[in-house]
């Protein structure tokens, strides 16, 4: 979505014009002389569209690089010195052909600890004892064979250790097209058994109109905005992110913190 607001909807009209005749007309020597954005401004300039982390003079005289952030996706867009236009795209030298911008990019931010007292323990199934003090969290898709495999280790993981509450963050992929209903069908109805069925290949009821997507969606928003965005992954008690599959002893070594 973030890709599109900033590859379309960013582009508030479009006048490189104005700007080339800024360079053109009025300044000549060095441009942040006269001329100045902090984040601050920018922040307000652009309220809506994305929070600002950083804003340098481009290379093409007469505009701002920006570097925008939102729902854990960076992107950079460019604003003339007037203030009055923002741009998406990559500029070109014309003679040479040759890109003279910041690529864009609009790819997620990749974290590798993250706070998890602000994981929602809400919207997910948990494995183990539910008042262990350790927890351990897993974003795992009902169609990902991976996470079939890594559900069957944290099986074997809570016997092993009785200490260890195990919230299950359903977390569909989008190249699994069946994977959201199921999804949603499992954590409305709160049960273990149907993941069990789900990872064993078999089939499921279809989700009624009660089964509401809000859990997932909101599972599939935190797991945006902290760079989660394959299965299975694993978050420890002290925030680390583990993505990948891992046994059993693997994963009990690494919530204990011991060197694997």
């Amino acid at each position: 979505m973030y890709r599109v607001m900033v590859l379309t909807g960013l582009m508030l009209g479009l006048s490189a014009g104005s700007a080339l005749a800024m360079a053109k007309e009025g300044c000549g020597g060095e441009c942040v002389s006269c001329h100045s954005l902090s984040e601050k401004e920018a922040g307000t300039l652009l309220k809506g569209l994305g929070t600002v982390k950083s804003v340098k003079p481009s290379p093409v005289r007469g505009l701002y690089e920006l570097r925008l952030e939102k729902d854990g996706t960076q992107a950079i867009a460019y604003v003339d010195y007037g203030k009055k236009n923002i741009i998406a795209g990559q500029i070109f030298d014309i003679a040479s052909r040759q890109l003279v911008t910041t690529k864009i990019t609009a790819s997620p931010i990749k974290a590798e600890k993250i706070d998890v007292g602000k994981i929602p323990l809400d919207n997910s199934l948990v494995m183990g004892n539910a008042n262990g003090t350790k927890k351990l969290f897993v974003f795992t898709d009902p169609d990902c064979p991976y996470c079939a495999n890594m559900h069957a280790e944290l099986k074997k993981l809570v016997e092993m250790d009785k200490d260890i509450a195990v919230y299950v963050k359903l977390f569909p992929l989008e190249m699994h097209p069946k994977a959201y209903d199921k999804s949603r069908l499992i954590l409305s109805e709160n049960s273990l058994n149907l993941l069990d069925t789900a990872f064993s290949g078999g089939k499921l009821p279809e989700p009624l109109a009660k089964h509401s997507g809000k859990g997932v969606d909101e599972t599939k928003a935190f797991a945006r905005s902290v760079g989660i965005s394959s299965t299975p992954t694993l978050v420890l008690p002290d925030g680390r992110i583990l993505p990948g599959f891992r046994d059993a002893l693997a994963v009990m070594r690494s919530v204990n913190g011991e060197t694997q």
